[in-house]
């Protein structure tokens, strides 16, 4: 049986994954949440601990957007049979240019308070997208939206410091995906039509591509 560990991304909780289903007989999914960060602490060191949550050896470890920027923190402390990113990037190289301006001229400071009083913002920053009558729906997903995690979350995402990807990361992204936008990423499985939030609306894919994609190495 394989173990495969899935941690959504920004804000998110697990219910992102809820129509994620694998074959039963090969694989059991465990679903990964946000812990509060602790006062200054690294995303090496959130990492580290969140690796207390990986019970099993030789899993696989699946993170989207920011979380799959945490699963790659985690994989340099356990040791893992696959590591898949999905609408994620592998190096501060493939952040795009507004990611780079917040940094450059500390934005972040001040993005975290407009993310959590308007759920709008908070989408479209999460998700890439924001339809006023879907607001429910975000709601749903998007329910980290705690005040000190979230000024954490949006710092360690802008200023993620990683100069190397590591070459064995399998990672997927959408051609669409509006918030890591395709141009800038390299090495990747593309899935056409595929959003930010495309492990919500191309489900289908990934249960019909995981089980091949993890067990071929």
């Amino acid at each position: 049986m394989t173990h495969l560990y899935l941690m959504p991304g920004m804000a998110a909780n697990p219910s992102i994954f809820e129509y994620i289903a694998l074959p039963e007989d090969r694989f059991v999914i465990h679903l990964l949440e946000w812990q509060m960060p602790k006062p200054k602490e690294t995303i090496s060191d959130y990492a580290k601990r969140m690796t207390a949550f990986i019970v099993h050896d030789n899993s696989v470890l699946l993170g989207v957007s920011f979380g799959g920027v945490l699963v790659q923190e985690m994989a340099k402390h356990i040791s893992l049979k696959k590591l898949i990113i999905v609408s994620s990037v592998k190096s501060k190289y493939e952040l795009p240019r507004r990611m780079k301006l917040s940094r450059k001229l500390k934005l972040y400071t001040i993005l975290p308070t407009r993310l959590i009083e308007d759920i709008d913002k908070l989408a479209k920053y999460a998700f890439g997208e924001t339809v006023k009558d879907r607001v429910a729906l975000y709601q749903k997903y998007l329910s980290m939206n705690d005040r000190h995690y979230m000024s954490w979350a949006v710092k360690e995402m802008v200023c993620w410091d990683q100069e190397e990807s590591d070459p064995s990361i399998l990672h997927i992204h959408g051609d669409t995906d509006r918030v890591f936008p395709i141009k800038y990423i390299d090495n990747c499985v593309t899935i056409p039509g595929g959003s930010h939030i495309m492990v919500i609306t191309k489900y289908k894919w990934f249960n019909e591509n995981l089980p091949q994609l993890i067990e071929n190495d």
